[in-house]
């Protein structure tokens, strides 16, 4: 059975690539066959253009995608997606990314996560929201919360965002971003407590976050059952 999953965060750099490609890989494990797509991607470099978060999610792919097929779109300016596509003179809404969504779906992996941009109430453009693609698609929500002073606010106000816009929140991986972060236990607990969803895992703050060494912390069973 096909499983298409949407990683969104709590802010920017809460860490929902790295967490991604954990989830891959631990899928990978499991024996899935795996794809992801970052429909937008900006602060790209190179000609033609390439963005890390992207490449990293492509090589956690199983199927043999294409660089283009995981991120269709792509900007130079590391700033907000919306604003990079101004400038760019391009055009986004939710119906072309879902296209491209729909054209990866299609080919039939078992497993296979959207990536967003920033967190839940990103622009698109002047009028549409990032969230507008997974609900266009129906896909259940996994939160990737970065753990920091001010996380458990986020993480609730996200949530909530999430099931108003009818979507259900699949699961939320504790990332820890500030290591030195006050009262971790008691936070994490607090989180435990009031999101109602299944943690996927707690990710510590590690030097070298490969795919492998985040899929160590992860468990994607609420996701695959």
């Amino acid at each position: 059975m096909s499983r298409t999953f949407f990683v969104t965060g709590t802010d920017t750099d809460a860490g929902k690539t790295t967490v991604a490609a954990g989830l891959l890989q631990a899928a990978r494990r499991a024996g899935l066959s795996t794809a992801a797509v970052k429909p937008v991607a900006s602060g790209c470099s190179g000609q033609p253009l390439r963005n890390s978060d992207a490449l990293a999610l492509l090589a956690e792919c199983s199927l043999p995608l294409d660089y283009t097929q995981v991120n269709p779109y792509a900007f130079e300016p590391a700033i907000a997606p919306h604003i990079a596509a101004s400038e760019a003179g391009v055009a986004l809404s939710a119906a072309q990314l879902a296209e491209a969504v729909a054209r990866v779906q299609a080919l039939g992996a078992d497993f296979t996560l959207v990536e967003g941009a920033g967190g839940w109430r990103v622009p698109l453009g002047d009028r549409e929201l990032y969230s507008e693609l997974p609900r266009r698609l129906g896909l259940p929500v996994v939160l990737v919360v970065g753990v920091k002073l001010g996380c458990i606010n986020h993480a609730l106000l996200t949530a909530e965002a999430i099931r108003r816009d009818g979507l259900r929140l699949a699961g939320w991986v504790a990332n820890l971003v500030d290591p030195q972060t006050s009262r971790l236990e008691e936070n994490l607990a607090t989180l435990e407590r009031l999101i109602d969803a299944p943690c996927l895992g707690r990710v510590p703050h590690l030097l070298e976050p490969t795919a492998g060494a985040v899929a160590d912390h992860l468990d994607p069973a609420p996701l695959l059952g």
